[in-house]
């Protein structure tokens, strides 16, 4: 009995054993399938977003690509369309259509401090009237308050000298750097009279080399009828120097030179100017760039050629250029110089040329901020200002 219970008990062990044995298995199987499917799982997560880095890197790709060609396309398109259409070099050129400082009133100089300045029209032929200020010398400002533009006629028969200024491109007679100079002029002792060229502003016409010489003589004729004898000095700044030149020019043609012409960040010709252009700088060494670009405006009759009307007049010529300008290089202004300075008709006559260094920031607009200015222009104009 005792060897039978003890061969129940082995087989009881052995039996208990085997099942442990094949549990403890398939948990090991269990757990190598479960491995083993969390590792393919892992594998493929990693792949996804490989993949997806991929596919991200390409549509970037594609999309730069895209880009580019479109930024190429309008590239090329842009000297195809100003051929096609010259207008618009014409009102690139004018920029009359950008009206600087925004929602001025012109008619209220005074917002603009002017409280000694009158605005007024005139007509320089049927259907065009031109906007007008002039701003009496500052220590006839309490005088000038609520007068009206006869009061402001009859100051000009005082014996102060008149500047009449000739604005360059884009913005008004309003605009600030302008303003300032009107400021400085008058503080000198100066009567300023400025006006708006028909397009620009709030004159009536469209804008054109012959529109706005023709606008700017029928100025100096009207402000010299009113002065008689006293001096009369012509002012012109950037496109305005081409303005200036024009005027002149016709003036010593007739022999009626003006006192003095200043000349005020001034170029050669339009050619030159547009070529020297900072934006003219991604096409300038395009294959055709003449013929695309420059012919356009000279298609528009547009040459503004300082560098041949010097050869023709005949009164003292004073050039102020910094030599930051980037709008107006400084080589332009001291080419014109030299050419000046070798003129026939000028012979005689003074021809001076001030340059503004680095250092002062002026670049193209600010030379009214020189502390030098009131010198410069009492030495070259041979007058004093007393109420500097």
């Amino acid at each position: 009995m005792r060897k039978r219970n003890n061969s129940l008990t082995q087989d009881n062990d052995s039996s208990a054993t085997k099942t442990v044995l094949d549990s403890n298995l398939k948990h090991c199987q269990k757990t190598a399938e479960g491995n083993t499917e969390s590792g393919v799982q892992y594998d493929s997560a990693d792949s996804n977003k490989t993949m997806g880095r991929a596919f991200r890197r390409r549509g970037l790709m594609w999309r730069l690509r895209r880009m580019f060609m479109w930024v190429l396309a309008i590239y090329f398109a842009i000297p195809v369309i100003v051929k096609l259409c010259p207008s618009i070099q014409a009102k690139l050129v004018f920029l009359n259509f950008v009206r600087m400082p925004y929602f001025i009133d012109l008619k209220r100089p005074q917002d603009q401090g002017l409280n000694h300045t009158h605005n007024f029209y005139l007509q320089p032929e049927e259907g065009v009237n031109i906007g007008v200020w002039h701003t009496v010398p500052e220590h006839m400002w309490t005088d000038a308050q609520g007068k009206d533009r006869e009061w402001y006629e009859n100051a000009l028969q005082s014996f102060h000298p008149v500047m009449l200024y000739l604005h360059g491109n884009a913005g008004t007679r309003g605009g600030d750097h302008r303003v300032q100079l009107y400021k400085v002029l008058s503080s000198l002792g100066y009567h300023v009279v400025t006006f708006d060229y028909r397009g620009w502003g709030d004159s009536e016409g469209s804008p054109s080399e012959k529109g706005m010489t023709s606008d700017a003589h029928f100025i100096y004729q009207w402000v010299k009828q009113k002065i008689g004898r006293k001096s009369l000095y012509i002012w012109g700044h950037s496109l305005g120097t081409g303005v200036a030149t024009n005027l002149v020019r016709h003036l010593c043609e007739q022999g009626t030179p003006p006192d003095s012409l200043i000349l005020e960040s001034p170029f050669t010709n339009i050619r030159e100017e547009a070529k020297s252009h900072p934006f003219s700088m991604v096409y300038r060494y395009l294959p055709g760039f003449d013929w695309f670009f420059l012919d356009a405006i000279s298609a528009n009759d547009i040459r503004f050629a300082s560098d041949e009307n010097v050869n023709h007049i005949s009164c003292p010529v004073l050039i102020l250029h910094a030599e930051d300008d980037t709008v107006v290089p400084f080589h332009l202004g001291k080419k014109l110089y030299n050419i000046a300075a070798q003129s026939k008709s000028l012979s005689g006559h003074k021809v001076q040329f001030i340059p503004f260094p680095v250092s002062l920031g002026y670049r193209h607009k600010f030379i009214y901020r020189s502390t030098e200015l009131p010198h410069i222009l009492s030495d070259f104009l041979g007058t004093t200002h007393p109420h500097v």
